[in-house]
């Protein structure tokens, strides 16, 4: 997929479009949400050994829902504490690659480390020595669990970029007018019109709202895609973190997550039926998450 061009006229009427609804950018990328995360490390512990799971039970232990679905969210929450770790780990969640050629050049696209790929390594490695203190231990699983649902979702692995070079922040800076019956995911839009248009951005579309409109409780959810299979791959076939990035980052153009109009030109408005067509993708980077991190903490924890 090649950026498109706009004539006047018709990026006139865009413009006009997307001015009669309140857009937003969100400043902060959350993928999956609260729910895509929590079906990841639901589906996740399924798949767990035994003796994986006695390790993930003891660490975490004084959690308060003590299971992987219960800490999935843990990184994105801690985000908003203000803490030198949350600060630190800001960077960690994503990886901005070019969707045109999905390449991953590390000194470029993940500097000092910065990077949910090189976060993902780091973190097997902490929570693999065991003469590390358990709390220490602990936050690394509860990263893994959360950074490898990070790496599935396209959107975190990709940005698309303009001639220029400049990106739009994994489709942070794409703004969308969506019409779902959804409960919005920002509260400045509590107050529009039922089934109104909704001001938001791709990013979040794929953070929330593709998950969300699905309409099921959670365990309803994860029974669904667990029935669905969940593929666990053995260690010859587990791929690194750097692949699975790759792999995210060239679903952007095979699934067509940027949506096109007839014309082939950048769509901005959207509804049910974007929501329905890319649901499936979107379940099924939720499983193969789901199954590469029940097998990472399988072989870390064994």
């Amino acid at each position: 997929m090649t950026q498109q061009t706009l004539s006047r006229p018709r990026l006139r009427r865009a413009l006009i479009a997307l001015a009669a609804v309140p857009l937003f950018a969100a400043p902060n990328a959350f993928a999956w949400s609260h729910l895509g995360h929590w079906l990841v490390g639901d589906l996740a512990q399924g798949q767990l050994t035994p003796a994986a799971r006695q390790q993930v039970a003891l660490l975490l232990k004084d959690e308060p829902t003590p299971t992987l679905a219960g800490v999935a969210s843990w990184a994105d929450e801690m985000r908003s504490s203000g803490s030198e770790l949350a600060r630190k780990s800001a960077k960690w969640h994503y990886v901005d690659l070019d969707p045109n050629r999905c390449d991953y050049e590390p000194q470029r696209m993940c500097p000092d480390g910065d990077c949910v790929i090189n976060a993902i390594d780091v973190q097997r490695k902490i929570l693999s020595d065991t003469t590390q203190p358990l709390e220490v231990r602990r936050d690394a699983l509860k990263f893994l669990v959360h950074f490898i649902g990070d790496v599935h979702q396209p959107l975190h692995a990709g940005s698309r970029q303009d001639a220029e070079g400049h990106t739009d922040a994994g489709g942070n800076k794409y703004q969308i007018s969506l019409r779902t019956a959804v409960t919005p995911q920002s509260r400045n839009d509590k107050q529009r019109a039922p089934g109104g248009p909704l001001g938001t951005n791709l990013h979040a579309v794929w953070d929330y709202y593709e998950l969300e409109s699905a309409v099921l409780p959670p365990d309803d959810y994860a029974a669904k895609l667990r029935q669905a299979g969940v593929p666990l791959p053995t260690p010859e076939t587990l791929g690194t973190p750097a692949e699975w990035a790759v792999e995210s980052c060239k679903g952007i153009n095979t699934q067509g997550i940027y949506p096109l109009d007839d014309d082939g030109q950048w769509q901005h408005k959207i509804g049910g039926g974007y929501l329905d067509a890319k649901r499936p993708y979107a379940e099924a980077r939720i499983r193969i998450a789901a199954g590469r991190l029940a097998e990472v903490l399988n072989e870390t924890l064994k």
